[in-house]
């Protein structure tokens, strides 16, 4: 059975489609789902043996969508 990891993450929820399109664009790579609408607060899912390509991918994403609050498991 894979080993599934995630990071949880705050974003601007005008940006939150457009980064949603970005991710799940990378032919099945991760998941993001809604933790916490209220807050947009999210959490991304990722298989555990993609989580060097995952880690940085999102790297190059924080700054262009004003990605806070990270927490990486």
């Amino acid at each position: 059975m894979p080993s599934i990891s995630t990071i949880t993450f705050l974003m601007p929820p005008e940006k939150i489609a457009l980064f949603k399109a970005i991710i799940e664009s990378y032919d099945n790579l991760a998941t993001l789902r809604t933790e916490n609408p209220q807050l947009h607060r999210l959490r991304l899912y990722f298989d555990a043996d993609t989580r060097d390509e995952v880690l940085a991918l999102f790297a190059n994403l924080t700054e262009p969508f004003s990605i806070t609050g990270i927490e990486v498991s």
